[in-house]
């Protein structure tokens, strides 16, 4: 019995010996051991064994809290993070103001249950800058799963003081792959072998629309302004979350529909923080679960009662939005006037704490100049690092700062950038919201001209951090390929903490977009995907405790390392050339 074992146990090893040796990876010369004085090995030590990343997220999302653009929170996060980077020494740390917005909103009170024919409370939140019901509102709510005009007029007479569903029940199918996910080789893969972009046309979307978008837009303009005519008390929306989790953005304000909404002649539209926005009806977002609910309750002839409480309260003495500034000083004579410019945005919707989207990116930026400047670093370029506003209704701080510094895009059917408001601002060229507020495109246009600010040749490159909690996995190339090269040797001491890919595609939705849109050179990193469109982005499960904290540690820490050696370079980063005329 034994000598047969130890026969099978010498076969068995004879056979997977090759496959065990075709494993190991080969053994190259022997790599020097880093060296302590290297600046680049320096900050990954600073960052991954002393950093204080989490503290300041903590700060940011659990003390300050939510930060809606011109709330109360919003102007307390700006001034906390001008006065922690002074204290940790950096230099001209001050608020910028941009402008006007609109008015600002803080959410006082709220509660939403159903009382009849039973009690039970809802998962629900209302969307921002929604005005409040003054005082309890108990009323009868109305189911409206009406899909077209005819649909609707059978509505007509039903809604006054009422609390309308706005829309027919939604499938929730079980969710069989993980929330969470980290990016695979296949995916890192694909990210490397995409093709360089094609151009985008200005505006992003063009002015072309299919007949069957064009219907629906006139249907849903018509639908919200039915509601608002026939007296509707409260409009109540479905999540488009499910599993208790609510996605939920800005209030919805009627607009007129016009055939051109989408192109170059597309009229300004009205968003609820306007100073001037005409009243609105109350609205809240409540989980799918228990909006579907209702719907069969009141299918099935239920003559179903809700209590909604919501105190709101608005802030309309200053308009104006403010961006973080702060510097590291350049330390070279012939080059301290260049910018090497980091950042991501500190505004944040309101049902959550804004951790993920985008406490994570303000905390990285942060973190990163604190590196750089406990360790006395000496940058040859001055750093500067600003922390946006106004970016969830349309990059309103970047685009401000950007126009005021860098410079601008002009064409004879886009106004040009109007000049500096009463107060100080940097006026803001205007942008629809969301939840309904969607942007106007201001489709073809003729060839723009590119109108520089002075600063505009002197900025060396811009960083941004806004994907949510994941660690950097490489760096969007925004189809700058004469800058690959560059990159790659940047990322190889990362190379163990798993980032290395880059790709030349574009990706949009944050602030790089400012100053990619102009020429100059604006990189958005590539994050691992977490949880975030899965569960925390826009929603009230964007809280600190989904943050990953070896993932903000490693953010942190490249981000430091990009923006130290573009500060320490004899020629600023690579440029694509400029738009415009």
């Amino acid at each position: 019995m034994f000598r047969r074992q130890f026969a099978a146990l010498v076969l068995l090893f004879t056979l997977l010996a090759p496959y065990a040796a075709f494993g190991q990876q080969p053994q190259g010369p022997q790599q020097p051991a880093p060296d302590p004085n290297d600046p680049i090995v320096r900050i990954k030590d600073e960052g991954m064994n002393r950093s204080q990343v989490m503290q300041t997220l903590s700060y940011l999302s659990d003390v300050i809290g939510p930060r809606l653009t011109a709330s109360p929170n919003m102007k307390r996060a700006c001034e906390w993070t001008r006065d922690t980077m002074t204290k940790w020494g950096l230099q001209n740390a001050h608020l910028e103001a941009w402008g006007p917005f609109g008015r600002g909103w803080s959410l006082k009170r709220f509660s939403a249950q159903v009382t009849d024919p039973q009690d039970f409370p809802l998962i629900a939140y209302p969307k921002a800058w929604s005005p409040g019901t003054s005082g309890p509102l108990s009323a009868e709510v109305v189911y409206f799963d009406a899909k077209n005009e005819e649909d609707m007029a059978r509505f007509q007479g039903q809604l006054k003081g009422k609390i309308v569903m706005t829309a027919p029940m939604r499938e929730v199918k079980a969710r069989f792959e993980a929330p969470g996910t980290r990016r695979d080789e296949k995916n890192l893969l694909a990210l490397a072998n995409a093709p360089m972009p094609r151009p985008a046309g200005r505006g992003g979307f063009g002015g072309n629309r299919n007949p069957d978008f064009l219907a629906q837009a006139q249907f849903a303009a018509k639908k919200n302004q039915f509601f608002v005519d026939e007296g509707a008390a409260l409009l109540v929306d479905s999540s488009r979350g499910d599993g208790g989790t609510i996605f939920v953005q800005s209030a919805t304000v009627p607009q007129p529909f016009s055939p051109n909404a989408f192109g170059p002649n597309a009229p300004r539209r009205i968003n609820p923080y306007d100073k001037d926005a005409p009243k609105i009806v109350p609205q809240m977002v409540v989980a799918v679960e228990h909006y579907n609910r209702i719907a069969r309750m009141i299918q099935a002839g239920e003559k179903v009662k809700m209590e909604v409480n919501l105190a709101v309260e608005w802030q309309d003495q200053d308009l104006s939005g403010y961006n973080t500034v702060a510097e590291i000083p350049g330390s070279d004579p012939q080059l301290k006037d260049e910018l090497v410019m980091l950042g991501g945005h500190m505004d944040s919707w309101h049902s959550g704490t804004g951790a993920t989207d985008n406490g994570a990116g303000v905390a990285v930026g942060m973190e990163a100049v604190r590196i750089i400047q406990t360790l006395g670093l000496k940058p040859r370029r001055t750093i500067r690092i600003a922390l946006w506003t106004g970016e969830e209704e349309g990059l309103l701080g970047s685009r401000a700062y950007v126009a005021q510094h860098f410079g601008r895009l002009e064409t004879s059917t886009t106004a040009a950038t109007p000049p500096a408001a009463s107060d100080g601002a940097t006026a803001t060229p205007r942008r629809g919201g969301s939840d309904g507020n969607a942007v106007a495109s201001p489709g073809p246009a003729p060839a723009p001209a590119l109108i520089k600010m002075p600063e505009y040749d002197k900025l060396a490159g811009y960083f941004n951090l806004d994907n949510g909690t994941g660690k950097i996995r490489g760096v969007y190339l925004q189809g700058n390929e004469s800058i690959a090269g560059l990159f790659r040797q940047w990322l190889a001491p990362f190379r163990d903490l798993g980032a290395e890919t880059l790709s030349l595609s574009n990706t949009g939705g944050t602030d790089h977009l400012s100053f990619d849109g102009i020429g100059l050179p604006g990189f958005q990193f590539i994050q691992d995907e977490i949880e975030y469109d899965s569960r925390t982005h826009h929603s009230n499960m964007d809280v600190f405790d989904r943050i990953q904290a070896d993932d903000m540690k490693q953010a942190a820490t490249i981000m430091a390392a990009f923006v130290y050696n573009t500060a320490m370079r004899d020629d600023k980063l690579p440029r694509k050339s400029a738009p415009g005329r």
